[in-house]
């Protein structure tokens, strides 16, 4: 474990024989458990900035962004942990320095049958962020059980990367992984994932106003157990666009669409938790602000929302809400006696 090709036409659709021994066992949409990592050094990184165009460093002045990015990150991590969510707190290390730490859900991916996955990150800073520390931390003090470990970091040497649940968004009941094809979504490295955990694969492409590829899936798309919030407008070849909504509403899911403008300000970077006390949507206010009275009361039939303002990280950092958030699915460590 290491730590310290375009799609034309139709939305690609791929199947997987299993490797896991599990994969026939249904898994939930939505976790009751996040992990979240408290940054030290937040900041612009230029590293990503050529392949993100969410990042727009002119927007807010650099004196105290990384203060005011850790009040962000502390109200957004007591809003869920008040509504329930099992809310596992990482702190990152100021040596050496990690700019997206606060973003682990483009590094781990955690499943139910045991399993965590490791990923290829294109920024070479960005690597840093995988730290056995938070694994242990995750098993230790959240109480669960890692039996298998897939780890892709390997394929950082030939250029080719897949960014975890930022490159894929997961319908895990369905074991289906959407992903938008770009710089940080490499088809042969999906295909390898799907093989290690019997995923089906829809991909295809999505561009931005500027002909720019959508660096990451989860600011265009996200599912939850009975609706899938998406940006057609950025799929701009009609047959792809078509494929992936006709998979979406095929599993039983109500489809809101969305803007390409409020796609820009993160409505689609949210995600759905099961907390005991019912389902939630966490999301910004930046992203909640941008939708219509439908969207908004679409998105409440399926969830409470919980809303947080983190404008700094969205604009500096390029992500949201969801990208804040790696969901923990793993099995609950048995008690011993």
């Amino acid at each position: 474990m290491k730590l310290a090709g375009p799609v034309n036409g139709a939305a690609g659709c791929y199947s997987f024989d299993a490797m896991s021994a599990s994969a026939s066992i249904p898994e939930p949409q939505s976790a009751a458990a996040v992990l979240m990592v408290r940054p030290a050094c937040f900041a612009f990184n230029p590293e990503t900035a050529a392949s993100n165009a969410f990042q727009r460093p002119a927007a807010l002045a650099e004196t105290g962004t990384a203060d005011s990015a850790l009040r962000e990150f502390d109200a957004l991590a007591d809003h869920l942990h008040r509504a329930g969510v099992q809310v596992i707190l990482g702190a990152d290390t100021a040596v050496p320095v990690k700019p997206d730490a606060i973003f682990p859900n483009n590094w781990v991916s955690f499943h139910q049958d045991g399993t965590v996955v490791l990923y290829p990150l294109l920024a070479a800073n960005r690597r840093l962020e995988r730290r056995r520390e938070l694994l242990d931390q995750v098993i230790h003090d959240g109480g669960f059980e890692v039996t298998r470990t897939v780890d892709l970091t390997h394929r950082e040497a030939c250029g080719q990367y897949l960014e975890g649940t930022g490159s894929m968004v997961f319908d895990r009941p369905n074991r289906i992984a959407y992903a938008s094809l770009s710089p940080r979504t490499d088809p042969e490295v999906l295909g390898e994932f799907a093989a290690a955990l019997a995923y089906e694969l829809v991909t295809f492409e999505a561009f931005d106003q500027s002909a720019r590829a959508v660096y990451h899936t989860n600011v265009l798309l996200a599912i939850g157990s009975g609706f899938a919030v998406v940006c057609g407008g950025v799929i701009t070849d009609p047959l792809q666009r078509q494929a992936v909504v006709e998979r979406l509403r095929s599993t039983g899911r109500e489809v809101i669409d969305i803007t390409t403008a409020q796609m820009q300000q993160f409505a689609g970077n949210l995600l759905e938790l099961a907390p005991s006390a019912g389902p939630l949507i966490a999301l910004s206010r930046t992203a909640w602000d941008s939708l219509d009275l439908w969207q908004r009361q679409s998105l409440e039939r399926h969830g409470t929302p919980v809303i947080a303002q983190v404008p700094v990280i969205e604009r500096l950092g390029g992500g949201g809400v969801r990208c804040m958030l790696a969901e923990v699915h793993l099995p609950r460590r048995a008690l011993r006696r």
